[in-house]
C-alpha cells in the first residue's frame, strides 16, 4: 500500500511540473488540406457580406476607369457597383498559411488583405509609381498609434513595384505565419511574412510585424484569425482565394555545404540547392558574393545571410571593406549580416569587451538598417563572442530592433551543456534572428563529431527542434556544413531528407 502511494505521489508530482512548464500555443492551427473560398456562393464567408455580389468576371469600365463593370457567372467576388461596401471575413480562421489570391482594381482604388484579420498586404492601383511606399500594392501597411509623436510607424515598401496596369488580374502569394504567445498569453514571436510574391515577383521576405497594422478588424493579437477583404476603399474584385497550411519553415543551406570539385561555381551551388529544394544560401563576404548574390536572385532563391566579421580591438579596424560592399549589394532584401565579433586582447566572453562592442555593432546596425538589413550576431567557439549568451548580452545592451542573435548547434555543443537547452533557446527567443543545424554526436569534442550530415549522429535533433518550435521560433534555420568532406549533393539530399522526415514528426 505504501508502494502504490509513493507511485501516485510520484505521478501526481510530475503532472504538476508539466502543468507548470511554459506550454507555447503554437499557432498553426493547419488543416492539411487546401481551402478555395471563392466560388459559386459566399458559402465560405461570414454572414455580413453587405453589397459584394458574386460574378463571373470583371472589367474597368470604358466610360468611367475608376469603375468595374460585372459579367454574369460564378467564381468572382466584387464589392458591388461603387466599392463602399463592409468588409468581408472569412467564416474559417487560420493560423500559418499559404495563400494564392488574386485581384483587380480600377485606376486609383484601394483594398487591402488582412491575414489573421490583423496584418494588411496593401492591394492598390500602383501601376507606374517609382518610388515606393508601405501603402502601395503588395507593401506591409503601416502600424498606427495616435498617442505616438509619429503616428505611423513601422510599415514596409515592396522591393519593387510588380504591379501591373489597373483593369488587369494580378496575383498574390503569401506565406503568412501567425503570432505565438505562451500559457500566460504573453507573446513569444511576431506575425512574420515569410514571402510574398507579387505576380510573380518576390516584394518581401522574412518580415516581422510587432503588431496589428492600420484598420485592422482587431486590435489584440491572437494565434489565428480570419481572412479578412477590405471593402470600403473603393471598387475591387477577387477571385481564385485559395488557403493551404504554410508548410516547414525555410532550410537554406550555408556555402559550407555547397562546394566540392563537382559544385565550384555560383551557378552551380545554387543549381544544385535550387534542385534539392533549399530556399536558399548563407553566404560568406568578400571574392565572389556579387556573383552569388545574382544567381540566387536569378533562381528566385533567397541570399539569407552574409558571413563577416567586426573587432573591438581600440588598435584595430573595427571592420574590412566587405562590410560596405555587401551591405551595398544587399539593400532591400531583408537579409542578415551574420556578424562574428573578434578581439585579441580580450578572452571570449568576457564583459569588459561590452561597451565598445556596443559602439561597434550600433555603428554597423546604423548602416544596415539605410539598407533594409538585419545584424545577427555568430558565437563561435575560440572568438569574444563565443556563446549563445554572449551575443544576448551584448544586443540587449545595442538595444537596436535590427540587432539579434544567432544560435549555432555546432558552437553551442562545443562551449555548452547541453542541458542548458531548453532555458538558452527561451532566453534566446526575443532576439532569435536565425538558427544553424547539423547531424552531432553528444559529447563530441571536434568538428568531425560535432558537424555531420543531418542524417547523422547521437544528438537528438528533434528533441532540439521540438524545443524550437515549442518556444514559438517561427523563422529560417539553415545546414552547417563545415568540414563534412566528400560528394556535396550527396550531403545536402541527405540532409534535405532528414530534415523533412523530422518536420513531419515535430507537428
Amino acid at each position: 500500500m505504501k508502494i502504490r502511494n509513493k507511485k501516485i505521489k510520484s505521478i501526481l508530482l510530475l503532472v504538476l511540473i508539466v502543468c507548470l512548464l511554459p506550454v507555447i500555443d503554437v499557432g498553426a492551427k493547419e488543416s492539411g488540406k487546401s481551402v478555395v473560398l471563392t466560388g459559386r456562393d459566399f458559402s465560405q464567408w461570414r454572414d455580413s457580406t453587405g453589397q459584394w455580389q458574386i460574378a463571373g468576371d470583371v472589367f474597368m469600365k470604358p466610360d468611367n476607369n475608376r469603375l468595374l463593370g460585372i459579367k454574369a457567372g460564378t467564381g468572382v467576388i466584387v464589392n458591388g457597383p461603387t466599392g463602399r461596401t463592409s468588409n468581408l471575413f472569412s467564416k474559417a480562421e487560420f493560423g500559418d498559411v499559404k495563400a494564392h489570391i488574386e485581384f483587380m482594381v480600377p485606376k486609383g482604388s484601394n483594398s487591402g488583405v488582412y491575414f489573421n484579420g490583423r496584418y494588411e498586404i496593401q492591394v492598390l492601383d500602383s501601376w507606374g509609381v517609382k518610388k515606393l511606399k508601405h501603402g502601395d500594392c503588395g507593401g506591409i501597411y503601416q502600424r498606427w498609434d495616435d498617442n505616438r509623436e509619429t503616428k505611423g510607424y513601422e510599415g514596409y515598401a515592396p522591393r519593387v513595384n510588380a504591379s501591373r496596369k489597373p483593369g488587369q488580374w494580378q496575383t498574390f502569394d503569401v506565406i503568412f505565419r501567425a503570432p505565438r504567445f505562451n500559457s500566460r498569453g504573453q507573446k513569444v514571436s511576431n506575425a512574420r511574412f515569410e514571402k510574398v510574391v507579387h505576380n510573380g515577383t518576390v516584394v518581401h521576405a522574412d518580415v516581422e510585424v510587432s503588431g496589428p497594422t492600420r484598420a485592422s478588424a482587431y486590435n489584440d493579437e491572437k494565434s489565428t484569425g480570419p481572412l479578412m477583404l477590405q471593402g470600403d476603399h473603393g471598387p475591387v474584385a477577387y477571385r481564385n482565394i485559395r488557403i493551404e497550411p504554410a508548410g516547414p519553415i525555410p532550410f537554406f543551406a550555408m556555402d559550407t555545404a555547397t562546394k566540392d570539385d563537382k559544385h565550384k561555381t555560383a551557378k552551380e551551388q545554387v543549381g544544385m540547392v535550387k534542385e534539392l529544394g533549399y530556399a536558399g544560401i548563407g553566404c560568406t563576404a568578400g571574392k565572389g558574393l556579387s556573383e552569388m548574390v545574382e544567381e540566387l536572385d536569378k533562381n528566385d532563391l533567397r541570399t539569407f545571410a552574409v558571413y563577416l566579421g567586426a573587432n573591438i580591438d581600440a588598435d584595430q579596424p573595427s571592420y574590412g571593406p566587405e562590410l560596405k560592399e555587401a551591405i551595398e549589394l544587399l539593400k532591400g532584401r531583408n537579409s542578415l549580416l551574420w556578424l562574428f565579433v573578434l578581439s585579441k586582447k580580450l578572452k571570449p566572453s568576457t564583459v569588459e569587451g561590452d561597451a565598445r562592442a556596443v559602439e561597434v555593432i550600433r555603428e554597423i546596425s546604423d548602416m544596415a538598417a539605410e539598407a533594409g538589413l538585419r545584424v545577427a550576431l555568430y558565437p563561435h567557439t575560440g572568438f569574444w563572442v563565443e556563446k549563445v549568451e554572449d551575443a544576448v548580452r551584448v544586443a540587449k545592451k545595442v538595444d537596436r530592433k535590427n540587432v539579434g542573435v544567432t544560435f549555432n548547434l555546432c558552437h553551442w555543443l562545443r562551449t555548452e551543456d547541453e542541458k542548458n537547452m531548453r532555458s538558452l533557446i527561451t532566453s534566446a527567443m526575443p532576439h532569435l534572428f536565425v538558427v544553424s543545424i547539423n547531424g552531432a554526436d553528444s559529447g563530441g569534442k571536434d568538428w568531425k563529431q560535432l558537424i555531420q550530415t543531418l542524417d547523422r549522429g547521437t544528438f537528438n535533433i528533434r528533441r532540439f527542434l521540438r524545443t524550437l518550435k515549442r518556444a514559438g521560433y517561427t523563422g529560417s534555420i539553415g545546414f552547417q556544413g563545415y568540414g563534412i568532406g566528400g560528394d556535396a549533393h550527396d550531403n545536402l539530399r541527405r540532409t534535405m531528407d532528414a530534415w523533412l522526415k523530422l518536420n513531419k514528426q515535430i507537428r
